[in-house]
């Protein structure tokens, strides 16, 4: 177990989540789980421009062949309240209690895409919540783009911090998980909003990003994951 960062609200550990527990100390889940789709990107012309202009390829991410890291990690959580990222074309986690849509900017969902664009995500609201009126579209929008944080080499699991707030903002009061943390966003929208969070990443170049995000105050690199 190694502390790759920590503050007054944040602690960020990096390892597998499946061996750093501190986690299961917070209050609530808000995660970006692997999505099992082996997802990886070789390189690609950039639409619109000349055959000399090429994107960054990515070998994807860690634990990305199929969801057993996610269900894993969801099992050691239990039936406390939960909110995770993932793929249409996956089954949702065990205990889903509704599906929240993440209609992502126009300027996502082009790769891979025939005709329409892949240019939204579930959420899945996992385990037990508290009963309280409904007040909030399961449908949720942003105003940052997210190809473009991808194309600055950041993370290929974009998620801007302003919708990472719409959904804390709903949570349950108290801590905020992330056991999947890539790049920080979550622990960075917890902060931002007066929250404390407790994160795991298993890749260290990753670590390295959130905590540089982290100790610059809560500085948004474009809103990646």
């Amino acid at each position: 177990m190694s502390v790759y960062y920590s503050d007054d609200y944040v602690t960020l550990y990096h390892g597998d989540c499946r061996e750093v527990t501190e986690w299961l100390a917070a209050d609530v889940l808000v995660t970006d789980p692997p999505y099992g789709i082996g997802w990886a990107l070789p390189a690609y012309l950039t639409p619109g421009r000349t055959s000399g202009q090429w994107g960054t390829p990515h070998e994807g991410i860690l634990n990305d062949e199929d969801t057993s890291a996610r269900d894993e990690v969801l099992a050691m959580w239990g039936d406390r309240p939960a909110l995770v990222f993932g793929s249409s074309e996956r089954p949702p986690p065990a205990h889903t209690r509704r599906t929240l849509v993440w209609q992502k900017p126009a300027d996502s969902g082009m790769f891979g895409s025939t005709i329409w664009r892949k240019d939204w995500e579930p959420i899945f609201m996992v385990g037990k919540w508290p009963q309280i009126p409904v007040s909030a579209s399961s449908i949720i929008t942003t105003g940052h783009g997210s190809h473009r944080e991808y194309a600055q080499g950041i993370h290929p699991h974009a998620k801007p911090v302003d919708m990472l707030q719409k959904l804390i903002a709903k949570c349950p009061p108290g801590t905020v998980a992330d056991p999947f943390a890539g790049s920080g966003s979550t622990l960075v929208a917890a902060k931002a909003l007066g929250r404390k969070a407790i994160g795991v990443e298993l890749e260290e170049r990753y670590c390295e990003i959130a905590a540089r995000r982290l100790a610059q105050g809560v500085l948004d690199f474009g809103g990646v994951a």
